[in-house]
């Protein structure tokens, strides 16, 4: 029984899924100015969590062929077959309506909407359309990376203000530059399964250099919380800082790539996580002191 809990968590990505729930609670803190009611707070986070879990179930249905022509991903309960395709899809599905529900019921309808939205930009938009069949798919499939964003405030406020949008824009930008460096790591696993990532089709200068460009326009776009949200010092400190640090690790990627050595990828991959997860803190504390 542990094991079959254990198969199906995995189907849910549980790893992304953290990432996306570090900055429902900032988001959610700033469209209320202060701690919102912690039932709220704990609704979303359950409610994001279902439907980020029953996209990555959908992925992993999708994508198994994939996946068995993958070393990073052999280990997959769908790969292994200790867990059937056909019960998979139940559970994505059962997964997904009841999130969409749950949201409606203990938040508000354009919250749901939002959580529907997002399961259904990354399982057609980005896992259907594009993952197999274009260089961009990144970029515009981690449009639904951004939405744990707008559920949040959505949540709390009942509409969707310009900072929400402005965080919303800091996650679609990041997103690039976080997955380019890990697409580079394992380039040779996405060529064996035929998927067209940036490292594949263009080399590790053109991400070095992609990396930067979407590293910097992150940095940039944090800077817009200051007048939306707006934000006091203790945000924009922490932005500039940990915008320093992240930038720092992209060109040292890319100075070791024009030089034709390899580099550390992974080490950029890292940062962004780290710089991510600082800024969601910064932007979650900020509203709550006095300055």
């Amino acid at each position: 029984m542990g094991r079959t809990i254990k198969n199906y968590v995995s189907l849910t990505k549980p790893r992304v899924m953290e990432l996306l729930l570090v900055v429902t609670v900032p988001a959610m803190i700033l469209a209320e100015g202060r701690m919102p009611n912690l039932w709220l707070v704990l609704a979303t986070l359950i409610g994001g969590a279902m439907s980020a879990g029953s996209a990555g179930a959908f992925n992993c249905y999708i994508d198994r062929d994939m996946d068995r022509k993958m070393k990073r991903t052999k280990n997959r309960p769908l790969v292994t077959g200790e867990i059937s395709d056909r019960n998979a899809l139940i559970f994505a599905w059962v997964l997904g309506v009841v999130s969409i529900a749950w949201l409606a019921l203990t938040t508000n309808l354009l919250a749901a909407g939002l959580g529907a939205a997002a399961i259904f930009f990354y399982v057609v938009i980005y896992t259907l359309l594009l993952k197999r069949h274009s260089e961009q798919n990144i970029i515009w499939g981690g449009i639904a990376g951004c939405f744990p964003v707008l559920i949040g405030w959505a949540a709390v406020t009942g509409s969707l203000d310009w900072a929400a949008w402005a965080f919303f824009l800091i996650i679609f930008l990041w997103t690039p530059a976080h997955y380019w460096p890990l697409s580079l790591r394992y380039r040779d696993d996405y060529a064996a399964a035929g998927v067209p990532m940036l490292g594949v089709v263009r080399g590790r200068v053109t991400v070095g250099l992609q990396t930067i460009l979407y590293t910097w326009a992150t940095v940039a776009s944090s800077l817009l919380l200051i007048p939306f949200g707006p934000m006091g010092w203790t945000y924009t400190v922490v932005a500039l800082v940990s915008g320093a640090y992240f930038l720092i690790e992209a060109h040292k990627l890319y100075s070791n790539v024009i030089r034709g050595e390899e580099g550390q990828p992974m080490k950029v991959f890292h940062a962004s996580i780290t710089y991510l997860s600082v800024l969601a803190l910064a932007i979650a504390i900020d509203p709550l002191l006095p300055f």
